[in-house]
């Protein structure tokens, strides 16, 4: 083994067991033995100088190309074993200076023109459909669900996202509503079928808005809810209400001065906005260099430092705030136990190699927001605060009403919070 790969690894690994095969076929332990070992492979010299020198880069390719091998355990079990550990050790001076250098560099990365924009969805949301549909819940979300306790499965828990983000719309019968980043229309299907508001949602995956499309006509709601191929830059207002989940991590820090003040143009007076993101709770940062190229190209997940302040200068108001911790890991686990359990499926659809980069993927967003600090918020912006109430029990009060009409079965009359 490299002898500063191997020093590095008996100075990070304290705790549980990593035993390493090395390309010459030497094994080395590393760790106090605790818990269940973890086992790898590493086939060549090249993949072990890659994982010293840029284990950020090098350690998803070595593993989606079959040059890290997981002998024993899984990918997830490797990587939260070294995750957990590394949280206590100082990277070393290389992988701070190169560290440094992609957080200068960032910006030029996330500049997400409008048909750059396109060309980075197309390249993780067109993929075959049915391949999403053997890990995501019955409704297609692929955002971060909310769990109200931990026995609620995926499904249950999408549901009570969506419920969630609804209650703080303060949605209105007859309402506009745009929900920007629309993905396969579960989201503005919901809200239309149980508020009676009119939805126009958008999207630059060419896949999702044909399904998100086709689930319109079949559920009877194409009269008041049509989605587009169309660029959150480009849309004609008013809305009454502005709705948008999981794609803020796709605009880009340099666009975000222009996302709010669109989103500001395109408002009611009176006006809401729900925006749900990933964020992270350890300051700004750059994206990890093996989801930009493989999996998010033109990503980003900011900081609420980076956010809050540009809201501010655009002159809308923040008038709610929260934090979802463990929310999404899992979500993450649910979605990756799926994944694996049809694993066969989606080979035969995609292949080997595609497979194993998209549970490298699953695993490491898993482990990110177990150990390395990630969260969600929701922020609820308005263009003046009395457009909202002054407490927050209507929150709970519109989830208790959507709970209640769910068990009743009903479908398209518009819902009454309790108390009107």
């Amino acid at each position: 083994m490299n002898r500063l790969l191997k020093k590095f690894l008996d100075r990070a690994i304290r705790a549980g067991r990593l035993e390493v095969v090395d390309p010459d076929g030497e094994g080395h332990v590393f760790g106090d033995g605790s818990g269940e070992p973890v086992r790898i492979r590493i086939t060549t010299t090249e993949a072990e100088r890659g994982l010293l020198l840029n284990p950020e880069l090098k350690l998803g390719e070595a593993f989606t190309d079959s040059h890290l091998i997981v002998e024993e355990g899984s990918i997830y079990d490797f990587l939260a074993l070294t995750l957990r550990n590394l949280k206590s050790v100082h990277p070393t001076w290389a992988s701070t200076a190169l560290g440094g250098a992609r957080f200068c560099l960032r910006r030029l990365r996330q500049i997400n023109t409008p048909l750059r924009a396109r060309r980075n969805v197309a390249h993780h949301y067109d993929l075959d459909g049915r391949m999403y549909s053997l890990f995501l819940d019955q409704d297609m979300q692929y955002s971060c669900a909310y769990f109200e306790d931990d026995g609620m499965s995926l499904d249950e828990a999408q549901t009570a996202k969506k419920r969630h983000l609804a209650a703080k719309l303060l949605l209105e019968p007859g309402q506009r509503v745009l929900d920007i980043g629309s993905g396969w229309g579960g989201m503005g299907l919901y809200l239309a079928k149980h508020f009676d508001v009119d939805v126009t949602g958008i999207t630059l995956s060419e896949e999702q808005v044909a399904v998100a499309n086709r689930r319109a006509e079949e559920s009877g709601l194409s009269d008041r809810v049509r989605f587009r191929l169309e660029d959150y830059r480009k849309v004609q207002g008013p809305f009454d209400r502005i709705v948008s989940v999981g794609m803020f991590e796709h605009v880009g820090i340099i666009h975000y001065r222009t996302f709010f003040e669109t989103c500001r143009d395109l408002l009611a007076t009176d006006g809401v906005m729900v925006l749900h993101s990933i964020s992270r709770f350890d300051g700004p940062t750059y994206t990890g260099p093996w989801i930009d190229k493989y999996i998010f190209p033109g990503g980003y997940i900011p900081a609420m430092s980076e956010v809050v302040p540009v809201i501010e200068r655009v002159g809308l108001k923040l008038t709610d705030a929260e934090i979802l911790r463990l929310h999404y890991a899992k979500t993450l686990r649910a979605w990756r136990e799926r994944f694996l359990a049809n694993r066969n499926e989606i080979a035969a659809m995609l292949d080997e190699r595609f497979c194993r980069m998209w549970e490298f993927y699953l695993s490491t967003a898993e482990c990110s927001f177990r150990y390395l600090d990630l969260m969600n918020f929701q922020l609820q912006l308005c263009r003046h605060q009395d457009a909202v109430p002054l407490i927050r029990d209507y929150i709970g009060q519109t989830e208790a009403a959507l709970r209640a009409a769910g068990q009743r079965g009903e479908g398209r009359q518009p819902l009454r919070v309790a108390g009107e």
